[in-house]
């Protein structure tokens, strides 16, 4: 890594304590954005790009999200929400795609798919798990509103919308004309393409998932792009704009949408009782099983 930036401060150990804050970096390159769901951002004049891609797995319909600073000497790279079932895959990626994969980060503790976080960490030795503070599970590093995640010579921002649980988080690319233009937001359950995520379990709360929506992600540029943890209806992405007129529950008022919430009549999660246990774990227990 380049020593005039500074990155996470990383532990060698595995721990459940509060871990080192992530800062801010200066930074040269400028961006647009990356549309549709394997592209760069690139800026003209300036060979800095932002490698990002959109990979799903089926059975729990989960987007995992790789993004890696690709002008950087090292290549530094991430996972967001990666699934178990899926690491042998993206771990191919990352390989084909000359990455060196430093974090596996979530944007909350799953409930319908085990993490891939504890696989990848013991298939590739110093990738370290990041999960916000406010979940209560374990990592080597935990966030927390207005910290940032620094890869190369970009960063994520670190908003917290809690409301499907207690600690769900967005991510969002940096602000700034020397980051990715327009923005975008890696919004795990809080906010769907056209939905949102339940919020009758693991402490969630629909006044506050209405909140967290309209204070922390509707208040981004509208052209922000939208990419959630999940979509059961074949969609990929959206934009802050088009969720602030279209989205059929958060276009409502609070008080309808608080009802809409409480008359979901949704069914028992099917994997709850396994995936939570394992995932407030980093997913380790299922890395234990699988090699006993």
């Amino acid at each position: 890594m380049l020593s005039k930036f500074r990155f996470l401060q990383l532990s060698a150990s595995f721990s459940s304590k509060k871990a080192s804050i992530p800062q801010i970096v200066t930074v040269t390159a400028k961006f647009r954005s990356p549309m549709g769901s394997a592209s760069y951002a690139t800026s003209s004049g300036s060979s800095s790009k932002l490698l990002f891609r959109q990979l799903f797995e089926k059975e729990s319909s989960t987007y995992t999200y790789l993004l890696a600073d690709a002008s950087h000497p090292d290549k530094p790279a991430l996972l967001v929400d990666p699934v178990d079932k899926t690491v042998d895959r993206d771990l191919s990626l990352v390989k084909e795609l000359g990455l060196k994969l430093v974090y596996a980060i979530n944007t909350h503790v799953h409930a319908d798919h085990v993490t891939g976080t504890g696989l990848l960490k013991s298939k590739v030795p110093g990738v370290k798990s990041i999960i916000s503070k406010a979940s209560n599970a374990k990592a080597d590093l935990f966030i927390e509103p207005g910290d940032k995640i620094i890869f190369g010579d970009l960063f994520l921002e670190v908003r917290a919308t809690p409301g499907h649980t207690l600690g769900c988080v967005t991510y969002v690319t940096g602000d700034g004309p020397d980051q990715p233009q327009p923005r975008m937001a890696f919004t795990g359950d809080a906010l769907l393409i056209r939905g949102c995520g339940r919020t009758d379990f693991q402490g969630g709360s629909s006044e506050q998932l209405y909140q967290s929506v309209h204070s922390q992600i509707f208040t981004l540029p509208k052209e922000t792009l939208v990419y959630p943890a999940h979509d059961y209806k074949g969609f990929s992405v959206s934009t802050v704009g088009e969720e602030m007129q279209y989205n059929p529950r958060l276009t409502k008022d609070e008080e309808t949408f608080k009802n809409i919430m409480a008359n979901l009549n949704l069914s028992y999660p099917k994997m709850i009782d396994i995936a939570v246990p394992a995932n407030m774990v980093c997913g380790l227990q299922d890395v234990e099983s699988k090699a006993a």
